[in-house]
């Protein structure tokens, strides 16, 4: 179905009719000129990202419910990486007219899945067309306690830096999607050629051989590269991590989620807190299959690790009193110590050589 066949109105009637409201906080969700949201005794967190396709995201390898699911997500990363509770989100979409009414209907399936996996209400946002392609913004709007909140300026000399998960397996994942983006293209293209090639001479069972090989062309195999490909497309907020701090009694003194690499959050929080850091090599988690595809591609893959970015794992630092009780956390992994600023932020390699550590991850508005 055609989006024009609804209109603005009728396609968010569809996309939202079965939405049911899960907080309390929530007083009215879509179907005004605003949400009412209450909250009376909690400071409230608000964040906001833009995906645009081609450069957020491309729908050559990514469906549009895992597009949906991964948008939501990044959003409520933000507000588990203030050390908060996601409640709400709107959505802005602008829709080109290459979309019809179920495609969005798959997007927000997407959507709907990762807000009802942390309990998160959709409460409104705006539709548009666009001559571009799909652009998708949300504002996910959380809560936390003033005592509970952290930021990225906490951090203090002698504090532990730890870090969830593991990292660069994102990355490595998209490389893996561009290179057999590639190798499929080049193959297309060449057939392209041979079919105009054969329509000058006039050839019709050589053309139709030709589209026939296109229509045929073999599907890349990831066997064995199934965790790189669910990092990049399947991204999941660590809202997990919260919870087992919480409940192991550690608040964070400074914290951030890894978008754009961690090299570039620990300089943040550094800059921000007015202090160094010393991170060691032999301490970053790193997945086997991580290792394998950065061989396998001539990469070298601390500096994968370090700058890849889109993990959405968190990076935190805790008082060096907490170090017993950070060692029985599954699933998160003491990497360095913060220091004095005058020291500098450094990487340890394995054989011991320091490195001063840069920033090298993602940035969209770098030329």
């Amino acid at each position: 179905m055609e989006i024009a066949q609804l209109g603005e109105f009728g396609l968010i009637d569809r996309l939202t009719k079965n939405l049911e409201n899960k907080n309390s906080s929530t007083r009215y969700g879509v179907g005004d000129d605003c949400a009412v949201l209450h909250y009376p005794d909690t400071e409230v967190l608000v964040t906001t990202d833009l995906l645009m396709e081609g450069v957020h995201f491309d729908l050559t390898y990514i469906d549009l419910q895992h597009l949906g699911y991964k948008a939501a997500m990044v959003n409520i990363s933000d507000i588990f990486a203030m050390n908060g509770t996601p409640r709400q989100i709107t959505v802005s979409l602008a829709i080109s007219k290459r979309f019809t009414v179920e495609d969005i209907e798959q997007l927000y399936s997407g959507l709907r899945l990762a807000c009802e996996k942390w309990g998160v209400d959709i409460v409104g946002g705006d539709t548009t067309s666009s001559y571009t392609g799909l652009a998708i913004s949300i504002t996910c709007i959380g809560e936390a306690l003033p005592q509970d909140i952290v930021y990225r300026n906490g951090a203090r000399n002698t504090d532990l830096i730890c870090v969830s998960g593991d990292l660069g397996a994102a990355y490595m994942g998209l490389q893996l999607l561009e290179r057999e983006k590639a190798v499929y293209y080049s193959q297309f293209n060449e057939l392209q050629k041979k079919i105009a090639t054969a329509q000058k001479e006039g050839d019709q069972e050589k053309v139709a051989n030709l589209k026939s090989q296109i229509s045929n062309l073999s599907q890349p195999d990831f066997s064995g590269k199934e965790y790189l490909l669910q990092r990049q497309l399947q991204t999941e907020a660590r809202g997990d991590i919260i919870q087992r701090l919480r409940e192991a009694g550690i608040r964070p003194t400074a914290m951030m989620d890894v978008s754009d690499g961690l090299s570039s959050e620990l300089m943040h929080i550094c800059k921000q807190s007015h202090v160094g850091c010393r991170i060691y090599e032999k301490n970053l988690p790193i997945d086997y299959q991580t290792a394998v595809m950065a061989e396998e591609l001539s990469l070298n893959v601390t500096t994968c690790a370090l700058n890849g970015g889109e993990d959405y794992e968190l990076v935190f630092t805790v008082p060096i009193g907490d170090h017993a009780k950070i060692e029985t956390l599954d699933d998160v992994h003491l990497i360095g110590h913060i220091t004095e600023e005058k020291f500098g932020n450094i990487l340890v390699t394995r054989d011991n050589q320091e490195f001063e550590l840069k920033a090298q991850g993602w940035n969209p508005l770098k030329s």
